[in-house]
C-alpha cells in the first residue's frame, strides 16, 4: 500500500498541510475530489489549508488506499499549542493569570506577530462573519481584517467597540504622520474600519469627518506597439504566448487570463466571457481573430489538452495561477530587453492605450476594461455586440504590419 507523509506547509503565507508521495493517479482524484487538496508547483506537493475540518477529509479520501505517516505533522501541532501566550499580571507581588491574548496568525495578518487581547477578540471573528455574508472577495476580506487587527493590536485591553469618531481621527492621522503609510493603504484601512464601525455595530455614519488622504496620481506604465511585438517574438513556448496575447488583444487583467474558461470563447459571435471580474461584474470583450487562431493551434498542439479551463494547470487541474503568469510576461520582458518597470497589467495599459491612439470611443473602451462607473450601472455600460465585433484589436494591427508571429 502507498505511503502518503503529511507535514506543516507554510504556503502564500498560509499555514497548510503538506500531502507527500509518489505520484499515483488514484490518490491523485481521491484527495483533490474529496478533501479539494490543490497542487502546488513551487512545493512541488498537494496540500489543503491547516484545520481538523481539513486533515479529517484528509483521511477520510485516504481510507484504504495508502498508510499515513504524520509524526511531523503531530509534533508541529503540539509545538505550536505550547507556545500559546499567557499573558500575566503582577499584583502586590502576585502574578495573576489572566485568559490568553489571541495570536493573529500570518494568513490574516502580514505585520509582524500581533496580539490581541481578549477583551477584543470578538472583532475579527465578527468582522469576518459579516463579509461572507455579504459576499466580499477573498481579496477584501483579507486586506480589511489585516488593517483591524493593526488597530486591535495597538489597543490592548483596551475595547475597540468604545472608540469614538474622534479616537479614530486620531488613529488615522498617526497611521499617516507617524507610520508614513501610503495612501493606498490609508485608504484600506479606513475602508476596513468604517465597515466594522458603520456596517458590523451599526453606528450612525461618521466616518465622513475623518479626512481621507489624497490619492496620488500615477500615470499608467505603457508599452510601445514596437515593445509589445518584441515581447511576444521573445516567447517561444505556444501556451505562454497565447497567455499574453489574451491579455493584450482585450486589456484583461491577470486574474481574469487565469479565470477564463474554455467555454467563455464565443467564436460564432467573436466574443469572450468575463466572469465575476473586479466588483463582481460580467462583461463581454472583443475576440480578436488573430488571437482566436492562436488559441485554436494551441488547443490543437498542447499535451494534456485543457478540459476546463481555458490556461490549465497540469497538476490540479484548476486555472493557472497567477504568479506563474506574471512570471512569464517578467521572463519575456527580460528576453526581450525591456527596460522599462513594468508588470504584466501594464499590457491591460497598453491595450487602452494604443485603442485611444487609433480613435477608438473612451466610452467602448470602458467597456471593454469593465471600468467602474458613477453616473450609471454595469448593464447600461455595454455596448450592442454588433459595435464590439466592429472594433480593431491593437493585437490584429501588430500582426498585419508584420511585428509578430506565432
Amino acid at each position: 500500500m502507498q505511503k502518503i507523509i503529511l507535514k506543516p506547509l507554510q504556503h502564500r503565507e498560509q499555514e497548510c498541510i503538506g500531502i507527500y508521495f509518489e505520484n499515483n493517479a488514484a490518490i491523485n482524484n481521491a484527495i483533490s475530489q474529496k478533501a479539494a487538496a490543490r497542487w502546488s508547483r513551487s512545493n512541488k506537493c498537494w496540500y489543503v489549508p491547516l484545520s481538523k475540518e481539513n486533515y479529517n477529509k484528509l483521511v477520510f479520501a485516504l481510507k484504504g488506499k495508502a498508510t499515513i505517516e504524520q509524526t511531523v505533522l503531530h509534533q508541529y501541532l503540539a509545538d505550536k499549542k505550547k507556545k500559546q501566550i499567557t499573558n500575566v499580571t503582577v499584583v502586590a507581588g502576585k502574578a495573576i493569570q489572566q485568559k490568553p491574548a489571541i495570536i493573529i496568525p500570518k494568513k490574516i495578518s502580514h505585520y509582524k506577530t500581533v496580539r490581541i487581547q481578549q477583551v477584543n477578540s470578538h472583532v475579527l471573528p465578527k468582522m469576518e462573519e459579516h463579509l461572507k455574508s455579504k459576499a466580499y472577495s477573498v481579496s477584501t476580506k483579507r486586506t480589511y481584517l489585516q488593517e483591524m487587527s493593526h488597530l486591535l493590536g495597538m489597543l490592548k485591553d483596551i475595547p475597540a467597540d468604545d472608540l469614538t469618531a474622534e479616537h479614530l481621527k486620531r488613529y488615522m492621522i498617526y497611521c499617516s504622520e507617524e507610520m508614513k503609510l501610503k495612501e493606498n493603504t490609508l485608504h484600506s484601512r479606513i475602508n476596513a474600519l468604517k465597515f466594522y464601525y458603520e456596517q458590523v455595530l451599526k453606528r450612525e455614519k461618521f466616518f465622513w469627518e475623518i479626512p481621507r488622504p489624497k490619492k496620488q496620481l500615477i500615470l499608467p506604465k505603457v508599452l510601445g506597439e514596437d515593445e509589445v511585438a518584441r515581447l511576444f517574438n521573445a516567447l517561444g513556448n505556444l501556451k505562454h504566448k497565447a497567455m499574453l496575447f489574451t491579455a493584450y488583444s482585450a486589456g484583461l487583467r491577470v486574474s481574469e487570463i487565469a479565470a477564463l474558461k474554455i467555454r467563455d470563447i464565443d467564436s460564432s459571435r467573436m466574443q469572450m466571457l468575463i466572469e465575476n471580474a473586479k466588483g463582481k461584474k460580467d462583461r463581454y470583450v472583443n475576440l480578436s481573430p488573430v488571437l482566436l487562431d492562436v488559441l485554436r493551434a494551441y488547443i490543437r498542439t498542447y499535451k494534456p489538452k485543457p478540459k476546463y479551463f481555458l490556461f490549465e494547470s497540469e497538476h490540479s487541474g484548476e486555472g493557472y495561477p497567477i504568479r506563474t503568469i506574471q512570471r512569464i510576461f517578467q521572463l519575456a520582458k527580460e528576453k526581450a530587453k525591456i527596460s522599462k518597470a513594468v508588470g504584466i497589467h501594464s499590457l491591460r495599459h497598453s491595450f487602452a492605450t494604443h485603442m485611444l491612439e487609433k480613435g477608438i470611443d473612451i466610452r467602448y473602451i470602458k467597456d471593454l476594461l469593465g471600468h467602474f462607473s458613477i453616473k450609471t450601472t454595469e448593464r447600461y455600460l455595454h455596448v450592442k455586440r454588433e459595435q464590439l465585433v466592429n472594433i480593431i484589436s491593437p493585437l490584429d494591427d501588430l500582426w498585419r504590419s508584420g511585428k509578430i508571429d506565432w
